[in-house]
């Protein structure tokens, strides 16, 4: 397939797709709890690891790094960490699986 004009190579996705690099970015470790944690107030890094069962700091830093990188986190003024507006919308996209995760538990 070849590459139209315009369309830029994401990282996990030779393709070029959104959806690959966002998979690619969810699917690396902490990452999604680094989400869900933040999902209802900000944290202070302090707060987040341990919220994070004390992930390794320089892990837990580096996907911070990338999902401010990527719009999803931002860094307050009072230093911790809280969703972006985009985060906040992505947030809204784990709420479904959240609520079938919660029945399946129960069946």
């Amino acid at each position: 397939m070849a590459k139209e004009a315009g369309e830029s190579r994401v990282r996990g996705s030779r393709t070029g797709r959104p959806i690959m690099a966002l998979l690619d970015l969810l699917g690396r470790r902490w990452s999604l709890r680094i989400l869900w944690e933040l999902r209802n107030e900000p944290l202070t890094s302090r707060a987040l690891r341990a919220a994070c069962d004390e992930a390794s700091p320089t892990v837990l830093q580096a996907r911070l790094t990338e999902l401010r990188e990527a719009g999803f986190v931002e860094l307050g003024e009072g230093g911790g960490y809280g969703l972006t507006p985009l985060g906040r919308d992505l947030r809204g996209t784990f709420m479904p699986l959240h609520k079938f995760a919660e029945r399946w538990k129960k069946s």
